[in-house]
């Protein structure tokens, strides 16, 4: 499809003349998903399907920043049984203090926060004694 309309050619079979060539070179065979059904047909049409599908597939959410705070505090506590180092702790721990400290003397907009800073001496403490037990 890298050929110009020529002049004097009604756009349409110009168009349709391109398709047809390639349908019988097998072009549209060889593509991926060929024969597959379409992703979504059963569900009702939605606008921004394309925006959802492009942040699914890049592995991005949007949330209110209140909401993305408080996953991020869970998660960094679920993921400090596989950190390796107290200072990676400490690090983590720290790092997500800071973000809501700031969240808490510039409220976010959205729902509340609902989150104080972690006592990093005490979850510390817990990553030893699991640690120690493991």
């Amino acid at each position: 499809m890298t050929e110009r309309k020529p002049a004097g050619i009604s756009f349409e079979s110009w168009v349709d003349k391109q398709i047809r060539e390639s349908e019988q070179r097998g072009d549209f065979s060889r593509l991926p998903g060929f024969g597959k059904p379409l992703d979504g047909l059963d569900r009702p049409y939605d606008e921004t399907w394309w925006i959802k599908a492009k942040m699914q597939r890049e592995g991005m959410s949007v949330l209110p920043p209140a909401l993305a705070l408080r996953k991020e505090a869970e998660d960094v506590i679920a993921a400090l049984s596989e950190v390796r180092t107290e200072a990676e702790v400490r690090r983590m721990l720290t790092e997500v203090n800071e973000k809501i400290a700031e969240a808490v003397r510039r409220p976010p907009p959205g729902p509340r926060l609902n989150l104080k800073p972690f006592d990093i001496d005490a979850l510390t403490g817990e990553w030893r004694a699991a640690r120690d037990s493991s």
